[in-house]
């Protein structure tokens, strides 16, 4: 994949603090493992259906539903080159969007707010209120979600084989996307209203979720995390989870010397910073680190072209896969070609001596 540049002061708003505060949303186990998972906060009870035994039956049907509410849907880290990319949905009644999360919170585009600004923000939201009667507690009028998916996930799904179906990051941002909305939904909530923030065509996206959702009415536009709360607050649920996942992956590389590199006596081994390929320190901390055979662990995305150059040409070791080989005997040696041997030598022949044919005799 194409890599995405970034200039400096965006670098620096995508680069996660060091105290960055972490949501219940980073599942450790999985994170280091490199697999992918979703995470649901508890949907808070007053936007469940109230039932009330001093209800008419028609008041019971129409109290089912739930309180109506409003849902946006947004992505962090989309480009770079290490880390996974994590989709958020968060979502709240419909009259409370406007007053409780712009006017209130001031949320906004999570690439906007500084990292400082967004791990306060998503510490309020998880943080349960001293009066949770409060209209301005987020905790308890507001539930989110997130999908985590991984960067060897990634990397693999988009690295098929010639024969399988392509499975680009556009179809993973799409399935992950329709996975969050239908947990939401399967928890019991009354979505009503759905924004979604999209860096590809809008109405092709916009009729996509319309085929799923079709009692919903879903907008799907081009900055939608400046134009909609709602989106604003998934923005800042994703970029946190993001942040955080990026430290607890370096700090357990740190703790056990395979993110130190090779630095000089006495120097530090700086940070992978943002881990986009446009980070000076990201593109350090990769070349540094390499693997000449397996290159990185599951932090890194292969199927970016930062990864795929630098084991090509910066020290990595050539591998020739076959596409049609069905000798059972083949050993792992041979698909490492050597500069200085010739491909078809034979290991023993060479060692002992040239091997003589029935015709020497």
């Amino acid at each position: 994949m194409e890599d995405t540049q970034m200039d400096e002061g965006n670098i620096a708003l995508e680069t996660p603090t060091d105290d960055v505060f972490v949501p219940p949303s980073i599942n450790r186990s999985s994170t280091l493992a490199g697999e992918s998972y979703t995470h649901f906060s508890p949907v808070p009870p007053s936007l469940l259906p109230q039932t009330s035994s001093s209800t008419s039956p028609d008041q019971s049907s129409a109290g089912e539903a739930g309180v109506p509410c409003v849902l946006g849907v947004d992505e962090a880290g989309r480009g770079p080159v290490l880390g996974p990319m994590v989709y958020g949905v968060f979502y709240l009644p419909l009259p409370l969007s406007d007053p409780l999360l712009k006017q209130t919170h001031h949320f906004d585009d999570s690439k906007v707010l500084t990292p400082a600004v967004r791990s306060s923000l998503m510490r309020a939201l998880c943080t349960p209120s001293a009066s949770p009667s409060s209209s301005n507690d987020l905790h308890a009028s507001c539930g989110w979600a997130v999908s985590c998916l991984s960067a060897r996930d990634i990397g693999a799904n988009m690295q098929r084989p010639a024969g399988a179906a392509a499975y680009n990051l556009n179809a993973q941002a799409f399935d992950a996307t329709v996975d969050l909305i239908r947990g939401v939904f399967a928890r019991g909530v009354n979505l009503r209203e759905i924004y979604v923030d999209t860096v590809g065509p809008p109405a092709t996206y916009q009729q996509r979720l319309a085929r799923v959702f079709p009692t919903t009415r879903i907008t799907v536009a081009k900055k939608a995390d400046s134009l909609y709360p709602c989106v604003s607050a998934a923005s800042v649920c994703a970029k946190v989870t993001r942040d955080a996942a990026l430290e607890v992956l370096y700090e357990a590389r740190a703790a056990t010397g395979l993110g130190r590199g090779l630095v000089a006596a006495g120097e530090e081994e700086a940070s992978w910073g943002s881990g986009y390929p446009s980070d000076a320190r990201c593109v350090t901390w990769l070349r540094r680190n390499m693997h000449p055979v397996f290159g990185w662990g599951p932090e890194c995305r292969f199927s970016w072209g930062t990864a795929k150059d630098m084991l090509e040409t910066k020290g990595g070791v050539k591998v020739e896969w076959p596409v049609d080989e069905d000798d059972e005997n083949t050993r792992l040696t041979d698909f490492f070609v050597g500069s200085d041997k010739e491909k078809d030598a034979d290991e023993l022949g060479t060692w002992f001596g040239t091997p003589a044919g029935l015709e020497a005799f």
